[in-house]
């Protein structure tokens, strides 16, 4: 299982480290989850997508990069 987390260095993150964390977790591109984020904000009518942000921003605590990677990454 994968343990989400926010990245905390400064050139990975650009707001909060939400989407750079969840990228790093996954191996996937930071940009492509930043882009899928504010597609999915702009669809929901803005507000839900920046509360959910916000929310994560407060309850997601912060890690290092790789840290939310088990070496099971092909599950």
């Amino acid at each position: 299982m994968r343990k989400l987390y926010r990245l905390s260095g400064e050139d990975q993150k650009k707001i909060a480290g939400i989407c750079a964390g969840i990228a790093d977790a996954y191996g996937w591109d930071p940009t492509i989850v930043r882009l899928a984020t504010v597609f999915l904000t702009a669809a929901t009518g803005i507000w839900p997508g920046i509360a959910t942000y916000l929310i994560a921003w407060w309850l997601v605590p912060e890690g290092t990069e790789g840290e939310g990677r088990t070496g099971h990454d092909h599950e």
